[in-house]
C-alpha cells in the first residue's frame, strides 16, 4: 500500500490562559492541543476550559485535543497508582478523565491520556507483586477509559516499562486492545536509546492505529523536548512514515510559555523537508 506523504499541520499547544491563547491563535493553527492542569478541574476551571475550547473552534480549528493533566498535588497522574495507597490521586485521575470526556462528547473534540509517564512510575510498579501485574492493572484501566471514550479518546506512549512503543511484543499487546494511539516521537526515540531504525519500524507498525502525533526532537538520552532539527531524530525518514489521516502538534519546550516560537520553527523545519521531498518526486 502506497501512502501519500503527510503534509505537516500547524499544530500548537497551549494552556487556557488568554495570553497563551492569543499568542497561538494569531497563527491560525490547523490543530490545537490544550495542556490542562489540576486547576482546570474546579467548577470555574472547567468553565474556563470550555470557553477556551469554543474560542479556538470559532477562531481557528475544530481539530482540538485535551491533554489530561500530568500531575495532581505534585504526584504524576500514573494509571498504575494503586488505589489503596493513592486514593485521592486515583479519584482525581478518574474524575478529570470523565470531565475531559464530557467536554469531548459535548464539543466534539478529543481527550488524550498517558498510558504511563516515567519519573515516578517505577516506585509505583514496585508496590505490586510483579511488573506483569502492574502492567495488567494499567491495561484494565485503559480498557475502561477506551470503552468510556470510544472515538473521543487516545492514549500516548511512555518511556517507562509500561505502555511504550518500539518493542514488538509490547506493540502487539497494544494493537490487540484496539486502542486509538497518540505517538510521541521523542518518547519512542528515547525508549529506543536513539535508534532511528527502530523508531521508523515502530511508526510503520502502529500507523493504522495512530490518530495523533506529538512531533518533537530529542538526543535520545533523556526527556529533552527539543525543536525539530536540534536532536538526532531523522525527520527525512519520519515524515513519509506518518499516517496522513492523523493530526499533529509540536510539543516543544518553550523558553517563554506565552510565546510559541519554538513550535513555529519546528513547523517551518518540517515543511521545508516536505517541500523538498515533493520537489524531488
Amino acid at each position: 500500500m502506497s501512502l501519500q506523504i503527510k503534509k505537516p499541520q500547524l499544530g500548537l499547544k497551549s494552556g487556557t490562559s488568554l495570553r497563551q491563547l492569543n499568542d497561538r491563535l494569531q497563527y491560525k493553527p490547523e490543530v490545537f492541543e490544550f495542556f490542562t492542569t489540576e486547576d482546570d478541574f474546579t467548577k470555574s476551571g472547567l468553565k474556563r476550559l470550555k470557553e477556551a475550547i469554543q474560542l479556538v473552534q470559532t477562531v481557528a480549528t475544530s481539530k482540538i485535543i485535551l491533554h489530561h493533566p500530568m500531575r495532581y498535588q505534585g504526584e504524576f497522574t500514573e494509571l498504575v497508582a494503586p488505589q489503596a495507597i493513592f486514593p485521592e490521586l486515583v479519584k482525581f485521575i478518574d474524575k478529570s478523565t470523565n470531565d475531559l470526556l464530557q467536554l469531548s462528547f459535548d464539543l466534539n473534540v478529543q481527550t488524550l491520556v498517558h498510558g504511563s509517564y516515567l519519573r515516578h512510575t517505577q516506585k509505583m510498579i514496585d508496590l505490586y507483586p510483579s511488573l506483569a501485574i502492574a502492567r495488567e492493572n494499567v491495561f484494565q484501566k485503559l480498557d475502561y477509559f477506551a470503552q468510556l471514550g470510544q472515538q473521543h479518546i487516545m492514549f500516548e506512549n511512555s518511556i517507562s516499562p509500561i505502555f511504550y512503543f518500539g518493542e514488538q511484543a509490547e506493540e502487539q499487546a497494544i494493537i490487540d486492545h484496539h486502542y486509538r494511539l497518540a505517538f510521541d516521537t521523542s518518547h519512542c526515540f528515547i525508549k529506543l536509546q536513539g535508534d532511528n531504525e527502530r523508531l521508523i519500524r515502530s511508526l510503520k507498525n502502529l500507523l493504522p492505529y495512530i490518530v495523533h502525533y506529538h512531533l518533537v526532537d530529542s538526543m535520545g538520552l533523556k526527556h529533552d523536548s527539543l525543536p525539530l532539527g536540534q536532536g538526532k531524530i531523522d525527520w527525512w525518514r519520519v515524515l513519509p512514515s506518518l499516517n496522513p489521516q492523523a493530526t499533529n502538534i509540536y510539543e516543544i519546550n518553550l523558553r517563554n510559555n506565552d510565546n510559541c516560537q519554538e513550535q513555529l520553527l519546528s513547523h517551518r523545519y518540517l515543511l521545508k523537508i516536505y517541500h523538498q521531498e515533493n520537489d524531488s518526486q
